[in-house]
């Protein structure tokens, strides 16, 4: 599922800038309800993290649940050089 990942604004962009990525807390549509592709992405990582999933979290708050499960399982994690 490679778009999800994309979702939480990975190394999005052609050049894979990533500070040039917004805090999810500063999106016009961070409050509105999670898409599905976060819900699915989000689903997996809860799985693997052994977490609960919370299919009420907005855009702006499964984004940053994703980094932080990403972070704990190591998915989305680029491989150091």
């Amino acid at each position: 599922m490679r778009g999800a990942a994309g979702v939480s604004g990975g190394a999005g962009g052609a050049a894979g800038v990533e500070n040039t990525r917004k805090d999810p807390e500063q999106w016009k549509t961070g409050d509105e309800p999670m898409t599905g592709a976060q819900a699915s992405y989000l689903q997996t990582l809860s799985q693997e993290a052994g977490v609960d999933f919370d299919a009420s979290l907005t855009k702006a708050e499964a984004s940053k649940r994703i980094d932080e499960l990403q972070a704990k399982t190591g998915r989305g994690q680029k491989p150091r050089e």
